[in-house]
């Protein structure tokens, strides 16, 4: 399976305690991880390597460079007029949890 993955390139957590909230790629580590953040003060993601099947890409990209700080991509967000979008997040689907009988 192919996934799609570029700096700036904003996303959704799916596993973790951080599922449902977003994310913005800040590098490319190599075929399986990503650095990622939230940033922390904006969506409550902290800036953290992860594996790519833990993120889902969404159509929303940032104008960043590799390895911006923190306010960096806050700024960039602000400047996409994305703030309110990576605020909210989406609700996990939990038709997707197994549950037990």
């Amino acid at each position: 399976m192919v996934r799609v993955f570029d700096v700036g390139r904003i996303c959704v957590k799916t596993r973790g305690r951080e599922a449902g909230k977003m994310c913005v790629v800040v590098d490319i580590i190599d075929d399986d991880f990503l650095l990622i953040t939230g940033p922390r003060q904006l969506t409550g993601v902290k800036r953290r390597k992860v594996n790519v099947k833990h993120v889902e890409p969404t159509q929303y990209k940032i104008n960043i460079s590799k390895g911006a700080s923190d306010e960096d991509v806050i700024k960039a967000i602000e400047e996409a007029k994305l703030t309110d979008t990576v605020k909210q997040g989406v609700k996990p689907n939990l038709y997707l949890i197994p549950t037990v009988h």
